[in-house]
C-alpha cells in the first residue's frame, strides 16, 4: 500500500511529520478520512481528535481548528493548536472545560459566548484524545 506525508504545523512548531497511511480529521461538516491518491482538496478544520494510521500503530492528536490540505501524496494541517496523546495535561484540560461550563451556565451578558463555547470543545477535544490513550494503555 502506498502511503502520503502528513505535516501538521502550528504557529509555533512542527507537530507532526510522517509518512502515514490514513488520515481521519474533523472538519466543520463532519469527519474526513484520507487515503492516499484522494482528490485534491481544501477545508476548514474544527477542534476535535485527528487520527493518524501508519500500518498497525495509531496515533491521536488533538487539534483545536485549523485548516486541511490534501494533494494527491500529501496532507497539510495548519493548526491553531495541536498536541499528541502524550502532551496534554489532563488537569489543565479538566480545569478548562470546568471553566467554560461554569461561564455558560452563568451566561453574564459581558462574555462572548461563541469564544467560551471554543474553549469548551477545546477542552473536550483534549480529554477525549487523552482518555483514548488512557484506556490503550490499559489493554
Amino acid at each position: 500500500m502506498s502511503s502520503l506525508k502528513l505535516d501538521i504545523v502550528t504557529a509555533e512548531r512542527v507537530v507532526y511529520s510522517e509518512d502515514v497511511d490514513v488520515v481521519i480529521a474533523p472538519g466543520v461538516e463532519g469527519q474526513l478520512g484520507i487515503l492516499p491518491h484522494h482528490a485534491p482538496l481544501m477545508t476548514i478544520l474544527q477542534a476535535g481528535e485527528l487520527v493518524v494510521r501508519r500500518g498497525a500503530e495509531e496515533d491521536t492528536l488533538a487539534i483545536s481548528g485549523g485548516f486541511l490540505e490534501v494533494r494527491p501524496d500529501r496532507v497539510i494541517v495548519l493548526a491553531d493548536s495541536a498536541e499528541r496523546a502524550g502532551e496534554i495535561d489532563v488537569d489543565r484540560a479538566e480545569a478548562a472545560k470546568k471553566r467554560a461550563e461554569q461561564r455558560l451556565m452563568g451566561k453574564p451578558a459581558e462574555i462572548d459566548t461563541a469564544m467560551v463555547e471554543a474553549a469548551l470543545r477545546r477542552a473536550m477535544a483534549r480529554l477525549t484524545v487523552a482518555e483514548k490513550i488512557k484506556r490503550r494503555r490499559k489493554l
